[in-house]
């Protein structure tokens, strides 16, 4: 069947701003997977903030590459096509795919992706379970494997660390991933989460609206070897007193100061260092992460599904900031 004379349905905007109103429903080709890439029948996608951000012109001019744009870039769904040099794939295959961040493509029927990028999706895992892991659980497996050194099979000295913002995407999956290493998880998140974040595995949680979570102080008076830090509009010097040593802050939402403070604590040759976290997917950790989920040893927790014609209300649900856990959206 010639899938190029196809259409579907896709949600695009086409310019800066705009917010879920700027989103436009519209019938569009099925694209077709060139040279090493697969054509992927979309199951499920998942919003992350970067989507909106993107949208609102924070990374102009780098992104989106050209208008009109199809966000999202975290997909499940399956194969209905495979492009030439494609060897690991077939059409019927279950996967779970992070798109490039420049093309988009999620909010379709139908997107393309890298074969690379692309890993198989047991039974076990659901389509939306699938799809909310790339970009979030790959920045916190990353953030914590690498930037703050925890190995994931226990071994290795035991680290205290802090998430913020521990209900969030990311955070929830940080929270699981750090307790799989050798470590003592303290978290801070909304009063109205705590529950929640505790059942993840934390060791202590904190509202963040309290004074000891306003001053990231741990209940039990460690100091942090290293923050995964998921919330924004937090100073550096109230990190500063909670660190150890050698501790570190992995931002994860890194904007303009964030790089600032990490050019001049490389100045001052400060211990304490400030990292802006930058994100670059590997199939190899997808698939790892993927098989967590099929083992029992991390759960997605889905704060709310939508279908792809109410893409607009998932978008708003993402910016309002509130979500516990992912936004999935299905069409």
């Amino acid at each position: 069947m010639n899938m190029s004379e196809k259409l579907m349905h896709a949600v695009q905007y086409d310019y800066y701003g705009g917010g879920p109103a700027g989103l436009k429903h519209v019938e569009v080709p099925v694209p077709v997977p060139q040279m090493d890439e697969v054509l992927l029948k979309v199951e499920a996608a998942s919003i992350n903030p970067f989507d909106w951000k993107v949208q609102k012109g924070l990374l102009r001019p780098l992104l989106p590459r050209k208008f009109p744009h199809i966000p999202t870039i975290d997909i499940a769904g399956e194969v209905a096509d495979v492009g030439s040099g494609v060897r690991n794939f077939k059409a019927g295959d279950k996967v779970v795919a992070i798109l490039n961040a420049v093309n988009g493509g999620g909010l379709a029927d139908f997107a393309v992706a890298k074969e690379n990028l692309t890993v198989p999706r047991p039974p076990e895992v659901s389509a939306a379970e699938g799809a909310a892991l790339p970009v979030a659980a790959l920045t916190a497996h990353l953030a914590l494997t690498q930037s703050a050194g925890v190995k994931l099979d226990r071994s290795g000295p035991r680290k205290n660390i802090l998430v913020t913002a521990a209900s969030g995407g990311v955070g929830h999956y940080a929270v699981q991933l750090a307790k799989l290493g050798n470590t003592h998880v303290t978290a801070t998140c909304g009063a109205r989460n705590m529950d929640f974040v505790k059942s993840l595995g934390a060791d202590e949680v904190v509202d963040y609206k309290s004074p000891d979570g306003a001053a990231l102080k741990s209940p039990s008076g460690r100091k942090y070897d290293a923050v995964i830090h998921g919330a924004t509009g937090i100073p550096w010097s109230t990190f500063e007193p909670n660190l150890s040593e050698n501790g570190k802050v992995i931002d994860l939402t890194p904007g303009v100061s964030s790089f600032m403070t990490f050019a001049l604590k490389k100045l001052t040759f400060s211990k304490k260092q400030l990292f802006p976290l930058l994100l670059i997917p590997k199939g190899e950790n997808l698939d790892y992460v993927v098989k967590l989920v099929k083992e029992g040893k991390l759960k997605t927790v889905i704060d709310s599904k939508y279908p792809l014609s109410k893409a607009e209300d998932a978008w708003a649900k993402s910016i309002n900031g509130h979500a516990t856990g992912k936004i999935i959206v299905e069409p």
